[in-house]
């Protein structure tokens, strides 16, 4: 989900496409922007969903990230999880079965509520509770109970040993919310959530159209009652949220955007906007960095034809990941043969192991062998919506897996990304493009939520060995720069190829000249944050 990761942050001397102009101008940026209003960034990662416990995608965690505190945080650039709410937070023993926090004096919410050790126990007991299909209760599964102690505690007594869980606390999963507001059994409708982060939602629009359903604007202003780090260089921020990578580019020439959130326009366009700010021409800046946001192709393997492991391998050994990045996303993405993408502990090459590059002859092998006769009738969809590259996506790899005759593959696409959600979770496609946003920095975020009980992606593979054994095994580790069964846990899955890695992103983020901030914030946190961003004063 939610979710890029996160190493080390990433300074003007490291962003390919980040001039020494822009980075100066970063000590220019005036409070509360210009008399031309709020700054807007413009995302096509929609969302239907502003309740914490009911949402468990980039578009909502973009908005929980600066609405919401959670007991911890990802401060810019960091390796592990930092105090937010919390003033303190430790395991008490070497187990890792309970975890205790102390919570820092003075927090209110924006209503001016107090937040409390009785509104943390709230949030987690109520996410826990609800269990929402599309929210992120899965994440803290391993809690048993959460109890409130004295004034300003939290204990965590957990089922299982878990290491990762400061991590998981510190994601949008851990959003703290008030418990005299949001009911304990049901999600709140959008236009009454209430935070206690730097920013306040002040109004909520729909699209309009098809999907109704979706948000289409949501107006923040600074929260005058947050008491934490964060100092915001202005004081109104609106994000808007657009069915298509070519709206928002029409948006931006048009003027309605300062600001375009991470690889929301089309490959090609971001490479050409950086290209001209790299020849000292054009009205906008390129902020490029590091990210885990990863694209896969899941399979239904309670499907008849790619329950079939030799189906799933013949289409490994034939996807072309070099051909995706370069030809299809203009190299804004780098080819990945892992579930763990590069700059995460545990990264591997499992795939490139096991395939190394397109091989008809090898494919066509795996075929033999699993008596399969070909060519294999297979349909492939997609969420047009949510691929950047447009129908070149979805194309190239028909005509990847359709060299040498051994498949047959009919493209279906849906527009509405809730209909698709629905569609893979019902088990209603045999395959499909999927897109993972990690939640923080920690190998396991991209094995546990992508296998165990089929996963986010409701693929129906689960191997024992590794849900039973090797993950709990894995976040039992408190050392959490350690590889430990990662490597394991990927060949086992290049082998069956449940998901097959095709790329991972870079982060793109283009903002007008006048816009200041963006590059402290492009880091592999994940985490975009609101108040770094400012306006030059004219």
């Amino acid at each position: 989900m939610t979710s890029a990761n996160r190493l080390a942050v990433l300074g003007c001397a490291v962003l390919v496409a980040t001039t020494a102009a822009g980075c100066a101008s970063a000590t220019k940026a005036v409070s509360g922007g210009s008399a031309s209003g709020p700054i807007t960034m413009g995302t096509v990662n929609t969302t239907t969903v502003l309740d914490p416990a009911g949402a468990y995608d980039s578009g909502s965690w973009l908005l929980f990230n600066n609405v919401f505190q959670s007991l911890l945080k990802f401060p810019e650039g960091a390796t592990s999880p930092q105090p937010d709410a919390a003033k303190s937070c430790s395991f008490t023993g070497s187990d890792a079965l309970t975890y205790e926090c102390t919570l820092r004096d003075g927090l209110k919410f924006s209503n001016g509520h107090s937040l409390t050790n009785e509104d943390v126990v709230f949030s987690v007991q109520r996410m826990l509770k609800i269990k929402d299909a599309n929210g992120p209760a899965t994440l803290l599964s391993t809690v048993k109970s959460v109890e409130a102690k004295g004034d300003a505690g939290v204990v965590f007594h957990l089922k299982t040993p878990d290491a990762v869980l400061p991590a998981k606390l510190a994601s949008a999963a851990g959003s703290i919310v008030d418990h005299q507001v949001f009911p304990a059994d049901q999600l709140l409708p959008n236009d009454k959530v209430v935070g206690s982060g730097p920013y306040k939602i002040d109004s909520v629009e729909n699209m309009t159209g098809s999907d109704s359903h979706a948000l289409g604007k949501v107006t923040l202003s600074a929260n005058s009652q947050f008491s934490g780090d964060a100092k915001p260089q202005n004081n109104k921020f609106v994000v808007r949220f657009y069915d298509k990578a070519e709206d928002i580019k029409a948006a931006l020439d048009k003027g309605d955007l300062d600001l375009v959130d991470n690889n929301s326009l089309d490959p090609t366009v971001a490479a050409k906007l950086q290209s001209d700010q790299l020849a000292g021409k054009g009205d906008f800046k390129v902020a490029e960095g590091d990210s885990g946001e990863s694209r896969f192709l899941a399979f239904n393997t309670k499907d008849s034809t790619v329950s079939n492991k030799a189906v799933r391998q013949a289409v490994a050994q034939l996807v072309d990941r070099k051909a995706l990045a370069g030809t299809v996303y203009a190299q804004t993405v780098q080819p990945l043969y892992s579930l763990v993408p590069a700059g995460i502990t545990g990264h591997s090459t499992a795939f490139f192991d096991k395939y190394r590059d397109p091989d008809v002859a090898k494919a066509k092998r795996y075929l033999a062998d699993g008596k399969v006769q070909t060519p294999v009738p297979i349909k492939l969809n997609i969420a047009s919506s949510r691929s950047r590259a447009g129908d070149r996506e979805i194309n190239e790899i028909k005509k990847e897996l359709e060299d040498g005759g051994l498949f047959q593959v009919t493209l279906q696409q849906e527009n509405d990304f809730k209909k698709y959600q629905e569609g893979w979770s019902a088990g209603a496609y045999q395959a499909y493009l999927v897109s993972w946003t990690p939640d923080y920095p920690d190998p396991d975020d991209f094995i546990s939520p992508l296998l165990v009980d089929g996963g986010v992606f409701h693929t129906g593979w689960d191997d024992p060995k590794i849900s039973q054994q090797l993950v709990p095994d894995g976040i039992k580790q408190t050392d959490r720069t350690a590889g430990g069964n990662y490597a394991q846990i990927q060949n086992m899955v290049a082998d069956s190829a449940p998901l097959i890695p095709l790329f991972q992103s870079k982060s793109f983020y283009v903002s007008r000249n006048n816009i200041t901030g963006v590059e402290n914030t492009v880091d592999t946190t994940g985490v975009f944050r609101f108040w770094d961003i400012g306006r030059i004063k004219k």
